[in-house]
């Protein structure tokens, strides 16, 4: 808990502006962003006692006066701010440890990976909940867990998606059940290295003892390796190789009895199928019944912004792939077509290769870029003697992709780079597709 601190919320965004309202409650808090349009906010926080100061120059208005700084996720490990707070030995918290502390006795689930993370939190929520089990979702999912402190008593669960971002600065922060699909190199504008991304990631181990548990992907080989020497329980899932959870060509296996077939599962695809075996080892800690499982992913349709179907209009289907903000994330929507593909990329250029598409580019008649990655995109495409159209930004891209597209087509926005240069986050880009091919009817 946190009283009468004297407090510096750096970044207005869902977290930061979450964990402002709760701070404020008790302590004196000011809150900073380079911009924010939202007037109807900075008011509201106003009238909460909250300090709203809009500036580009937000090292001039911290000191050492300060006890914490509470930096949104995004926000660089160089800012000017985070290497004054060092300096001055102010301890810096992400919006998740904030929460932690205001926490009654409950059981926490994390889920962390480079892939698959929301649709490993979602499932596993979808199946505590379908048990009856008093559960929350909170998290990178796009609900902050300090908007939610009020609502949770002594006893519940909480399904949380932990990001890279939020792992940093997490403290005291510990979860009962931790869960890590796999480890891709991303996000290497921000830690540097794939070793730092690495060792970053196992940070959501940190404070776990022997009652905990650590559910972990055996096929990839990052994640086997890096986790050998945890002091959690080790429960693995595998789509490869024979673990607690596995799977064959038929069905899942959990500890050597079939759960379900394959074919009763709604979303396809072995990523999924991972996702879903990591999920079912998570529900598993909490004795859900395999009826229940099955029932889940019988009505399990996916989730929001990752391969989701918008609609087929003269007879092309439109994807929309928004959470792909990296290179691995769009090849796994590459695997699940063997149609002909119109591609559309682009986003925030985070200087990342686009090289590892390639062998998974088959079916891709033509590429659409659009944003800060455009001209780089359509150095990739001409190189490799793929067609390409560079459009300004997402509505023209669309516009181009159906132009150019056949009956029979798939228009997949899969953009393989983060939203930011033209959007708040993945997912007003992921609804701003939708709005567009919903209007080309």
């Amino acid at each position: 808990m946190f009283k009468n601190q004297k407090i510096f919320v750096l970044g207005m965004g869902k977290s930061g502006v979450s964990v402002a309202r709760l701070l404020a409650k008790e302590n004196h808090v000011l809150i900073t962003d380079i911009k924010c349009d939202d007037l109807e906010l900075i008011k509201e926080l106003e009238e909460l006692g909250i300090n709203v100061i809009i500036t580009k120059k937000q090292n001039e208005i911290f000191d050492d006066s300060y006890d914490y700084v509470v930096k949104n996720p995004g926000v660089k490990l160089d800012h000017p701010v985070v290497l004054m707070a060092k300096k001055f030995n102010i301890p810096i918290l992400t919006e998740l440890e904030v929460a932690y502390r205001y926490l009654p006795d409950v059981k926490i689930i994390g889920i962390t990976g480079s892939n698959g993370k929301t649709t490993t939190t979602t499932i596993i929520y979808e199946f505590l909940k379908a048990a009856g089990i008093p559960v929350h979702l909170a998290g990178n999912i796009g609900y902050p867990l300090c908007s939610q402190i009020d609502g949770i008593k002594k006893g519940d669960v909480i399904v949380t998606e932990i990001s890279s971002h939020q792992l940093v600065n997490l403290d005291k922060f510990k979860v009962d059940v931790a869960v890590l699909t796999n480890l891709y190199q991303v996000h290497l504008d921000f830690f540097g290295t794939f070793e730092n991304y690495k060792m970053n990631k196992l940070r959501i181990f940190n404070n776990q003892d022997e009652k905990c548990v650590a559910i972990l992907n055996k096929g990839d080989k990052n994640v086997y390796e890096l986790t050998k020497n945890l002091k959690a329980k080790k429960e693995y899932f595998s789509s490869k190789d024979e673990a607690d959870i596995c799977m064959n060509e038929k069905d899942i296996v959990y500890k050597g009895e079939k759960i379900i077939s394959l074919s009763d599962i709604r979303v396809k695809g072995v990523h999924n199928y991972e996702n879903i075996m990591a999920a079912i080892l998570a529900a598993k800690q909490f004795d859900v019944s395999d009826s229940v499982i099955k029932e889940v992913l019988n009505n399990f349709a996916g989730v929001e912004h990752r391969i989701e179907f918008v609609a087929k209009i003269n007879g092309r289907e439109f994807y929309n792939d928004s959470k792909a903000t990296n290179v691995d994330s769009t090849i796994t929507a590459l695997k699940s077509f063997d149609n002909d593909v119109v591609l559309i990329l682009g986003g925030l250029d985070r200087g990342h290769s686009f090289e590892p598409l390639l062998p998974y580019l088959k079916n891709v008649k033509h590429i659409v870029c659009y944003g800060e990655t455009k001209e780089r995109i359509k150095e990739f495409a001409i190189k490799n003697n793929i067609d390409v159209t560079v459009t300004n930004n997402l509505e023209d891209a669309v516009h181009a992709a159906y132009n150019m597209s056949l009956e029979g087509d798939t228009i997949l926005l899969s953009p393989a780079c983060a939203s930011w240069d033209q959007y708040k986050n993945f997912e007003d880009r992921g609804n701003e597709f939708k709005k567009i091919v919903r209007n080309l009817n």
